[in-house]
């Protein structure tokens, strides 16, 4: 492993915490990360039950779930940054670290997720993210590593099997 993150690395973006500041998303070099587009109003919405348990168990072993709300699909996202902290904290305790809300697809796409969406998926897909809740593993040298569609529940088989592979 390489202390310095590739141009490419979605850690390499700036991208705002949901509470303030920059998110230091270079600070998570030498971590495993599950990105994920969340929303508060949507189907899937009941996944971050899952992965804030996924938080509780992996955490001390290098790995965090970093939110990134968006409110691109019906939106399902449309709270301030403080309707959004409370909703995730009141409703589902969750600890995991909440970048400022952003755009996923589209012109407006942030580059995070301009670094993020090429990577293809177990079936082949890559672009545009399908909707709220898709998930990016990104290894400890802050390359992706896998692709979960939106469906694909937090603590399933296939995602706790590719975050213990990248964890080692």
């Amino acid at each position: 492993m390489t202390s310095e993150l590739s141009s490419a690395s979605p850690l390499s973006v700036s991208v705002g915490a949901l509470t303030g500041g920059d998110a230091d998303l270079g600070s998570y070099l030498g971590k495993v990360v599950l990105f994920v587009n969340v929303a508060s109003k949507c189907g899937l919405t009941p996944q971050y039950t899952g992965l804030e348990k996924l938080q509780e168990e992996y955490a001390e072993r290098g790995f965090t779930v970093v939110g990134v709300p968006c409110n691109q699909f019906l939106g399902q996202e449309p709270g301030s940054a403080e309707e959004i902290a409370e909703f995730c904290s009141a409703t589902y305790g969750v600890t995991f670290p909440m970048t400022e809300k952003v755009e996923v697809n589209g012109e407006g796409r942030h580059p995070l997720y301009e670094r993020l969406a090429g990577f293809a998926d177990a079936e082949g897909y890559s672009g545009d993210i399908r909707w709220n809740f898709e998930k990016f593993l990104v290894g400890r040298d802050g390359e992706v590593v896998a692709r979960f569609s939106p469906q694909t529940e937090p603590e399933s088989d296939e995602i706790v099997a590719a975050l213990e592979r990248a964890l080692g």
